[in-house]
């Protein structure tokens, strides 16, 4: 179904360096979650047009089978879309998946980072999440943009990103 949004809703691009956007959103329990909450770990916050869908659910599926890995060097993921906290529990339960999903109904997160795009398919236009991830460093700012991410390696992509990431901050720190 098309969104009703004006086009002055379409959001600007965020920059590499920035404080990341913290906004309030309901987690899949239905508890209320804020960025600040993960201060002091990697973010992996990664945006998807919508639930149960078949590139969004092998992109999410991929970031389970490999969070392990992720959690290794000290990251979180979180899932964010416009979807329901009810679909979220829905897609969650129906695929296992072991990382927070946020709900961002209102597409107040996805037009700070500059993810809700004008979008087309099948000759209509209409605006949506543009698939994207962004890796927040543990100050809280944004360290990697992923745009109009391609589903199929993508999760390799960010964990090669995450451990150049550490390599460089231990470098740093050493």
């Amino acid at each position: 179904m098309p969104n009703t949004t004006s086009d002055a809703a379409a959001s600007a691009p965020i920059h590499t360096g920035q404080p990341a956007p913290d906004l309030p959103l309901q987690d899949d329990q239905g508890r209320t979650v804020r960025l600040a909450d993960f201060r002091g770990t990697i973010i992996v916050l990664y945006f998807y047009p919508k639930d149960d869908t078949p590139g969004c659910t092998k992109e999410s599926c991929d970031f389970r089978d490999r969070l392990e890995r992720v959690t290794q060097h000290g990251a979180v993921v979180l899932g964010v879309s416009a979807d329901s906290v009810a679909s979220h529990q829905r897609f969650k339960a129906k695929y296992g998946l072991t990382f927070p999903l946020l709900s961002d109904s209102e597409k107040r997160l996805a037009e700070a980072y500059g993810v809700w795009k004008r979008k087309s398919l099948y000759g209509r236009s209409f605006l949506g999440i543009e698939r994207t991830t962004i890796i927040i460093d543990e100050a809280g700012r944004i360290a990697k943009i992923f745009p109009k991410v391609k589903v199929e390696g993508h999760v390799d992509d960010v964990l090669n990103a995450i451990e150049s990431f550490r390599a460089t901050s231990q470098r740093r720190a050493g």
